[in-house]
């Protein structure tokens, strides 16, 4: 592992503005456009660790609110480290904790430092700031890290966009400055920068500008998936995506549903994370290359055809998946689960192949037709 480079992103093909490539760290490659399955509290919930590798998955997601939280980054530290902690031997990408801050705190006080929060588990006051943020993601052992942001809320007046964007601004350089003082972390692990200027093209410019200034190893696309819809969302990537250096990987955050990333990648975003397809799975929903099935719906109850005949669950039929979804049965969860993870790892390879023969635009059409078919 050592003799493994710390962060190189290549680029094998292109296909209009989409990429595929190979991001190689340490702990393994990770090939691209890649999507990472959420494991927001050192779980990807209802999978092993093993499983979620077998579908296809290069690198997991963790979640610095949440493990701060509990158990607490000090204690996975003296643990070993978030990968010895979960089993998860490959690259784990940590975001920064803004976005939950926001989100699931109860009361919030927001100043130039940080963020002041309380618990949303019970009541306990904490301060995240850049250099907290920084410190969290090297004592779980992240190998890629996140910047600290303001996550600007939808919509927003174009004097709260340009605010919220500059504050994030200040906080990517915080954040670099704070990641280089880990200076073992640092030389084995790397550092994404993320854009802000909510849905105004000229505060994106301004973000990625300020952001490329700063330097970081790959860019996000933050501020998106915020209930925008996917029309406005695909508007701003039309221009966001290229304000990034070109040689570096494209993060679109928290995205998302498989024709969100389908356009996504068209536009040249490389990597995406998304709750979606395990939430999904637990509750009673799979996605098919024939849109989106509701197990629960009646008109499964007696049908012996499975998911999917590709599927790793191919041997459980509908009828039987529905069966367990109306009992309740945690199995009914997980088979959902490692199905929507092999569906989007299948989609992801896809892709790939896609972009490397030169045909995206026509898998594209086919997926989006059969996808959004009805009857």
């Amino acid at each position: 592992m050592t003799d493994r480079p710390r962060f190189d992103f290549s680029i094998a093909a292109r296909d209009g503005r989409a990429r595929t490539g190979t991001i190689a760290m340490r702990r393994g490659d990770i090939r691209t456009p890649a999507f990472m399955p959420v494991g927001t509290a050192g779980t990807v919930k209802a999978m092993r660790p093993a499983e979620v590798r077998a579908l296809g998955a290069d690198i997991i997601l963790g979640n610095t609110y949440h493990l701060m939280l509990r158990p607490g980054a000090e204690r996975v530290a003296r643990l070993g480290g978030l990968h010895a902690f979960m089993g998860w031997d490959r690259p784990i990408l940590t975001d920064s904790g803004g976005y939950q801050v926001m989100s699931l705190s109860a009361l919030t006080k927001q100043s130039e430092e940080g963020v002041a929060f309380k618990s949303h588990l019970d009541g306990s006051r904490h301060m995240i700031s850049p250099e907290r943020s920084m410190e969290i993601q090297r004592l779980l052992g992240s190998d890629i890290v996140m910047a600290f942001d303001e996550c600007t809320g939808y919509p927003a007046t174009p004097e709260r966009a340009e605010a919220s964007m500059e504050r994030s601004m200040r906080w990517a350089q915080r954040s670099r400055d704070g990641f280089d003082s880990g200076v073992e972390h640092a030389a084995r692990s790397a550092l994404f920068g993320i854009q802000q200027g909510s849905m105004d093209e000229a505060l994106r410019r301004r973000s990625a500008e300020a952001l490329t200034a700063i330097g970081f190893d790959g860019y996000a696309v933050g501020g998106l998936a915020v209930g925008e819809g996917q029309a406005e969302m695909f508007r701003v990537l039309d221009f966001a995506v290229d304000m990034l250096p070109a040689d570096r990987p494209r993060y679109l955050m928290g995205v998302g549903k498989p024709d969100d990333i389908v356009g996504a990648v068209e536009r040249g975003i490389d990597m995406f994370d998304c709750v979606l397809p395990t939430r999904s799975g637990r509750n009673g929903q799979a996605f098919t290359w024939d849109g989106p099935v509701n197990i629960r719906n009646a008109q499964w109850a007696e049908n012996l055809a499975p998911i999917d005949p590709a599927s790793p669950i191919a041997g459980w039929s509908r009828a039987y998946l529905h069966h367990l979804v109306k009992a309740g049965e945690m199995l009914g969860a997980m088979l959902l689960t490692q199905h929507n993870l092999w569906f989007y790892q299948q989609l992801m390879a896809a892709l790939r192949d896609a972009i490397a023969a030169g045909r995206l635009a026509d898998f594209a059409d086919s997926f989006r037709t059969r996808y959004h078919r009805t009857g």
